[in-house]
């Protein structure tokens, strides 16, 4: 069985990282084989803590996305990105900044695949009005998407995943992960004119355009609008008072997305049209994968080599597990490094007797596959969607292309955090 368990996820992995079949296919049918040959029944795949579909995982990432498809229909995120090109000036520099910026903070209280959904389309329709390529725009966005993602729980959803596995709360990554990111993002804006120099070239003329649309006239309901707010609001409350509420993430973005369906009287096609079904699925296919490694012994085998490896060195191991998921994430999609990574950590996390040192281990894992997953063009899932969305308007972003600025972010983004985590966890603790 563990024979089987290890070729199932390394043939679905490989599938996975170079695209052969669609992600969701290869993680439904890995799935299917571990069930269908016994590796685990269905109590220990549907069911069980230590080897089951997260369904906290699943259901927050629901949630949110019915939320934002209700939000989708008021218009507020082209208001704000036309609000950001004006108060630029028209400037395609301080354009890029302002948009990276507030894709990084709506990455942060959104996931960032649907951030990228909503902020890519009115980039498009600044940059044709300004009449400069969109190409390093929308890389730069999915690029600020990625790090402003690693400040909350539900920023990125390897956030989520670490989140469930390790019992960190909502408030724990405010409170250790948005330093970080606000010092990567400020860096990430001074990099910015240099990485993508000879990319702001406008005619005036194109300037006035920009300068001439209506940020109102992007607002379609204003009365859902306050509606959505207001939602947003309490749903945000829950989750900063978890702690205190004793409601799980999950329970509060399902309460938040059904009572938003009942008072905004929005069609199902609607709000339902922004649930990616497809992610949900692969969630619950790679969840079962690796349950079948954590029931047969395998990650639990690759823990204690780890601990082997880093001599039970607390610093080593943090630093390590900064590295290598930085590298591994860029190589694979930084969710099915993280489903995989998550058990073992926790594994290296029990053997370490000072918590604050534990939690280090945590808080490497978050910055190093949220930063890792800016290396290459398939590191992150908002990478992909990007791409995607670049080559249906016509303005394709070749791999190679997006993997030259990424691999710079990423490996700046490392150096920056790796003193972090010694200075916050080991220095300072």
């Amino acid at each position: 069985m563990t024979a089987i368990a290890i070729v199932v996820f390394v043939v679905a992995y490989v599938l996975i990282a170079t695209e052969r079949i669609h992600k969701t296919i290869a993680a439904l049918a890995g799935a299917a084989v571990i069930l269908a040959v016994g590796v685990l029944d269905s109590e220990q795949a549907f069911f069980s803590h230590d080897t089951g579909i997260d369904w906290d995982v699943v259901l927050l990432l629901f949630g949110m996305m019915v939320i934002v498809g209700v939000l989708r229909q008021t218009g507020v995120f082209e208001y704000t990105a036309i609000w950001a090109a004006k108060r630029a000036k028209g400037s395609p520099v301080r354009v890029m900044i302002l948009l990276t910026l507030i894709t990084a903070v709506a990455s942060a209280f959104l996931d960032n695949v649907t951030t990228v959904l909503l902020i890519a389309p009115v980039t498009l329709l600044v940059c044709d009005r300004l009449g400069i390529r969109p190409a390093p725009f929308l890389i730069a966005e999915v690029l600020a998407s990625n790090i402003g993602g690693a400040a909350t729980l539900i920023g990125d959803p390897p956030n989520i995943i670490i989140g469930s596995r390790s019992g960190l709360s909502f408030n724990d990554f405010l409170v250790h992960m948005a330093p970080i990111v606000v010092l990567e993002l400020a860096v990430f804006t001074l990099v910015l004119p240099r990485l993508f120099r000879g990319s702001f070239d406008a005619a005036p003329e194109r300037i006035a355009d920009v300068m001439a649309l209506d940020e109102r006239e992007a607002i379609r309901d204003l009365r859902l609008l306050a509606k959505c707010g207001v939602v947003l609001l309490a749903v945000f409350t829950g989750f900063v008072g978890h702690s205190i509420l004793h409601i799980d993430p999950s329970v509060v973005a399902l309460l938040g997305a059904g009572v938003l369906v009942l008072i905004s009287g929005t069609e199902p096609e609607d709000y339902l049209s922004g649930v990616e079904w497809e992610t949900l699925l692969f969630f619950a296919g790679l969840f079962v994968m690796v349950g079948a490694l954590v029931e047969t012994g395998v990650v639990e085998t690759m823990a204690s080599w780890a601990a082997d490896a880093t001599g039970g060195n607390a610093l080593v191991a943090v630093m390590l597990i900064l590295v290598v998921s930085a590298l591994l994430s860029g190589i694979i999609d930084n969710i099915p490094y993280v489903a995989t990574m998550s058990p073992l950590v926790a594994d290296l996390a029990g053997g370490i007797d000072n918590p604050v040192h534990a939690d280090a281990l945590w808080w490497s894992l978050t910055l190093g596959s949220d930063f890792g997953g800016n290396l290459t063009a398939v590191g992150a899932s908002a990478n992909v969607v990007m791409l995607g969305i670049a080559a249906r308007a016509g303005a394709p972003i070749s791999f190679w292309e997006f993997t030259r600025k990424g691999a710079v972010v990423t490996a700046i983004t490392i150096v920056v955090a790796a003193p972090y985590l010694w200075l916050r966890y080991f220095i300072l603790s």
